[in-house]
């Protein structure tokens, strides 16, 4: 496995925390992972509408470096993986619950839509691809 280049220098905790969910991405697998338990590569992306399947990798590989994912690999045919959270995933999805409160309470202090990620799963799947 290879090494992460995130290693600081931090000027804060809060720094050495945020390096490691920068990214689009990042907590809403950290999200899904929790909410769902282990889920395979298809799964993961259907649960995530709009991500692509290299930025999705490409995640889920630093996730994996950066200890807060497992990947398990079964070795049949077709080959089987699966990811999950390590205890150190689930450790950093229990600090960002509160800003998931923050979060869903800034949704209803600005007046924003909240919608279902099987909505926007289905408004994908609608829109023509090019």
């Amino acid at each position: 496995m290879a090494t992460s280049a995130r290693r600081g220098p931090y000027f804060c905790g809060i720094d050495a925390a945020m390096d490691v969910v920068a990214g689009k991405w990042k907590s809403l697998i950290l999200w899904e992972l929790d909410h769902y338990g282990v889920r395979r590569f298809a799964e993961l992306r259907r649960g995530l509408p709009g991500v692509s399947e290299k930025m999705l990798i490409q995640h889920l590989r630093e996730m994996e470096e950066d200890g807060l994912v497992h990947r398990e690999v079964y070795r049949e045919v077709p080959p089987k993986v699966e990811y999950s959270l390590t205890e150190h995933g689930v450790s950093l999805n229990a600090a960002l619950a509160s800003l998931g409160v923050w979060g869903t309470e800034r949704i209803r202090r600005i007046g924003a839509e909240k919608v279902s990620a099987e909505r926007v799963s289905a408004d994908v799947a609608e829109t023509p691809q090019s």
